[in-house]
């Protein structure tokens, strides 16, 4: 689905079936941040309920308003992620009533419980496919096409799942039993929901469950297949995009967009990868905040109680995790703290630090963002126009006066504002005729300053195809400085054509202005 066609879904969707005291994360402008709640190791020591129930009053004062907790369902794995009866609720994290008394000392904190919900596929009791807890047929409760040969459902509505059998949910009883188990994990005590492996169904299904249970939130892990390209997030953003839209903004989705670029900038120090060519955050939240749930790392991504443990898929470099705090808790989206990151790593206090400075500036998933540097050792922006952040081992830029520092670390910094805040930077809007129409040109701006990459050809700044030939982007530069630039292109063979003749001058405008600067191939 295009971005044209995602923006008409934001603005028609329903949201919820019953409208609450408090306002939903999904329904406007979020300030909730959440917790996951457990590691990949949470359960291998058993009592992990107890461990969640006796830091209820820390979660609290530490300002999550959310935490994620692991399937609360019996299965055949330790983490839970091969659920086998539903309806059972003791579990390798611990017994029913030890779930039962967790729940009960987080909602009287006003953190709200959000459960781990495994319904794309299920082992059965003993055997393949012997489904109880409920009970189903099992050959129709199975898609066609499954690695059971016994299954005779319907074709699967996406991804199949190899280590266990893939649900049928065309199937009215399927569905009405999960409804029906996820209502009573509501009366339990669950707030909203967490839909593992989202791909794996349509999101059409999310909708239905999502309207007969009323979540109080809900996000999927949409996980897309093919590798992540730090040239090309976009690919990312539409899939996940497209699965939000098919929930029809029902539910968010994790932002794995931004998790694969911060991984790039932090581990390659190449802060560019955040800024789209529209001037924008690059990933997820660039195009939907409100419906992106951003993240460091999480149970399968990132290490657990100590670096290099774990799952460890697709971790953030340890020595910058925080560098990596320091711009989802200031940025759009709703924010996800890793739990071993907050108490296992010793990481607690530095990201409490953070998440007060978000609250007491009143940024939201909704709030802007003005990307004023996006380079090599640099990112800088202002969000919201309270908050400024510094990432890189580039410490030249600072927000200038009426800003007082607040947070830093390695590799960040962040200031907050007294209201009398000065602009160091002017805008100049860089445009381009390409002289033709051919596709596969992409065209960039190069120049003699740093935030212009100093002519380099390697790392220029790439300009948007607003309305083909002509290319547009705008970049912070230097106030009140004459600067050399041109334009370039790489064709579809990768080589860099510049643009004849002279030099274009452009002399930027004081700072906080704005000018635009025109040339042509």
């Amino acid at each position: 689905m295009t971005l044209k066609t995602r923006l008409l879904v934001v603005s028609t969707a329903g949201l919820f079936a019953a409208a609450p005291a408090v306002a939903r994360p999904l329904d406007g402008a979020s300030t909730d941040v959440m917790i996951q709640g457990f590691h990949w190791n949470s359960a291998s020591a058993g009592g992990w309920w107890n461990t969640v129930k006796n830091n209820a009053a820390t979660l609290q004062a530490a300002g999550f308003t959310m935490i994620w907790l692991p399937p609360p369902s019996d299965a055949a794995s330790t983490q839970g992620y091969l659920p086998r009866q539903l309806s059972v609720l003791n579990s390798s994290y611990g017994t029913e009533a030890e779930l039962t008394q967790a729940l009960a000392a987080l909602n009287a904190k006003g953190v709200k419980p959000i459960a781990d919900i495994v319904v794309n596929h299920r082992v059965g009791t003993a055997n393949w496919a012997d489904f109880t807890n409920p009970t189903w047929n099992t050959c129709s409760a199975v898609v066609a096409g499954d690695e059971w040969t016994g299954a005779c459902g319907s074709p699967d509505s996406g991804e199949g799942y190899a280590a266990a059998r893939d649900l049928d949910h065309s199937q009215a009883n399927v569905r009405a039993d999960l409804k029906a188990w996820m209502n009573g994990l509501k009366e339990k005590g669950f707030a909203g929901w967490r839909f593992d492996f989202v791909k794996g169904f349509a999101g059409s299904y999310v909708k239905e469950y999502v309207t007969a249970t009323a979540p109080w939130f809900c996000v999927g892990e949409f996980w897309p297949t093919n590798s992540f390209d730090a040239n090309n997030p976009n690919n990312w953003k539409q899939q996940i995009t497209n699965w939000v839209d098919a929930t029809t903004g029902t539910c968010a989705a994790f932002d794995f967009g931004t998790k694969g670029l911060l991984n790039d900038a932090l581990t390659n120090n190449n802060y560019a990868r955040l800024k789209a060519s529209d001037g924008k955050p690059a990933g997820g939240i660039g195009w939907w905040p409100g419906r992106h749930v951003t993240f460091v790392d999480n149970h399968d991504t990132g290490p657990s109680e100590t670096c290099g443990n774990g799952q460890n898929h697709w971790p953030v470099p340890c020595a910058k995790v925080m560098t990596g705090y320091a711009y989802v808790l200031t940025h759009p989206g709703i924010p996800t703290v890793y739990w071993a990151h907050y108490f296992n790593w010793g990481l607690g206090s530095s990201i409490k630090t953070l998440m007060d400075i978000r609250k007491n500036a009143g940024l939201t998933s909704e709030s802007t963002v003005s990307i004023q540097r996006a380079e090599a050792g640099l990112y800088a922006a202002i969000i919201g126009g309270k908050v400024a952040v510094r990432l890189g081992n580039n410490t030249t830029w600072t927000p200038g006066t009426g800003w007082t520092q607040a947070a830093s670390g390695t590799d960040y910094t962040v200031w907050t504002s007294n209201g009398t805040t000065t602009p160091t930077t002017a805008n100049v809007e860089f445009v381009c005729n390409n002289g033709t129409t051919v596709m596969g040109q992409n065209v960039y701006v190069a120049g003699s300053v740093a935030a212009l990459d100093n002519w380099s050809p390697t790392t220029t700044k790439i300009l948007s195809p607003t309305a083909y030939p002509t290319w547009r982007g705008t970049y912070a530069l230097p106030p009140n400085t004459a600067v050399q630039w041109k334009c370039l292109k790489r064709d579809g063979a990768g080589n860099v054509v510049w643009q004849g003749g002279s030099n274009n001058t452009v002399t930027t405008p004081a700072a906080g202005g704005s000018i635009t600067a025109t040339a042509s191939f």
